[in-house]
């Protein structure tokens, strides 16, 4: 397993690490529901130093990304992001992303971190436009910064107005001893707050700076259980759960981001058209528990008959409606909101019911 440069500090703190996508990562500090609610009523730091980052740049960059991408490159400012994934030409995921437009011609983008050599090799291999590649994952780190006090931590630090930064937009700012940040009005928590991006010599510095600066404001550290909770409850996908290479961004709710009329040819294009206009066969719902049980990945989902028609693809209890919610894929009859299914917990038949995501 690797470190992050902050694995040590995460030992020091007493967090209990465990591997994920290859990396020595917290888990928890001082509990799961603790630092949940930590970062829904005040903030919580995250190290999420794991995740890859590849720098897109040169005349060809607009015409790679505009072409393996379903959301609209071209629309992009500089200062600016949006969400987007990448379809895998058979009507699947190659992973969902995040893309900043950093200057005119040069983009950044930020993928899951258990995806970073399969997105590497996927670019690559459709490269067609010349564009300049960098996977500068090795060498950056990432720290988020989320919760309602996050900009109030925040701005102590930076001489820039925070206030000028709406969700997805972006800046560059220097933190002494941290080196130059990009800061983004962006995060996986839906509590609002920012992501830091920087090189590796400065993360120890910035997450000691951001601990003590939030220490008024009753910030905590929290690991990946939080952060699985409180995406969950803003109803976000987390690649290799609710979407993956077998699902399509329609049947996941993510024709928001697969942008038809805008753009020309992108990969998989006629396929998700045709899929868009026939209605997808299963769709990807939320699910709250009416008996006492928590949903969990793979969970069957039933009907009234007993029969499965969908599945589970990831469940908690939920710390803010203290009762069991999940997402599932199921059957497109059974989708509709308010619909009474069944969930298979430890062969027991437990009523849930189909809501609107988000949860919260």
């Amino acid at each position: 397993m690797k470190p992050t440069p902050l694995t040590h500090l995460h030992r020091a703190a007493g967090a209990r690490i465990v591997e994920f996508a290859g990396f020595e990562m917290p888990v928890e500090y001082s509990g799961v529901i603790d630092e949940h609610q930590t970062v829904r009523n005040s903030a919580g730091i995250f190290d999420v130093c794991h995740m890859g980052e590849f720098w897109i740049s040169g005349p060809g960059a607009l015409g790679l990304l505009q072409y393996v991408t379903t959301n609209d490159v071209a629309s992009l400012r500089p200062g600016h992001a949006h969400y987007t994934c990448m379809p895998n030409g058979k009507g699947g995921i190659v992973d969902d992303l995040i893309i900043y437009r950093y200057a005119e011609e040069k983009y950044m983008l930020v993928v899951n971190a258990s995806n970073t050599q399969k997105d590497w090799d996927w670019l690559s291999k459709h490269n067609r436009f010349g564009a300049e590649m960098e996977n500068a994952s090795e060498a950056m780190s990432l720290i988020a910064l989320q919760g309602p006090k996050a900009k109030e931590i925040l701005q102590t630090l930076v001489a820039e107005d925070l206030d000028s930064l709406k969700s997805f937009t972006f800046l560059t700012a220097t933190i002494p001893g941290a080196g130059e940040q990009i800061i983004s009005a962006t995060g996986y928590t839906g509590a609002g707050g920012f992501e830091l991006y920087g090189y590796n010599e400065g993360a120890v510095t910035l997450w000691q700076k951001l601990i003590e600066a939030g220490e008024p404001f009753g910030l905590k550290p929290a690991g990946l259980a939080a952060r699985d909770t409180l995406r969950l409850e803003k109803g976000y996908c987390l690649y290799g759960n609710d979407i993956d290479d077998t699902t399509s961004p329609i049947e996941a709710g993510l024709g928001w981001i697969v942008k038809f009329s805008a753009k020309g040819e992108f990969v998989d294009r006629n396929l998700l058209e045709k899929q868009k206009a026939a209605g997808p066969a299963r769709k990807l719902v939320g699910l709250e528990m009416l008996d006492r049980g928590i949903p969990r990945h793979e969970y069957p989902v039933l009907n009234s008959a007993g029969e499965r028609i969908g599945m589970i693809t990831s469940g908690t209890m939920s710390p803010t409606l203290k009762k069991g919610i999940g997402m599932a894929y199921i059957q497109t009859e059974y989708a509709g909101t308010g619909t009474e299914v069944f969930v298979e917990i430890r062969n027991r038949k437990l009523k849930g019911i189909v809501v609107k995501l988000p949860f919260l």
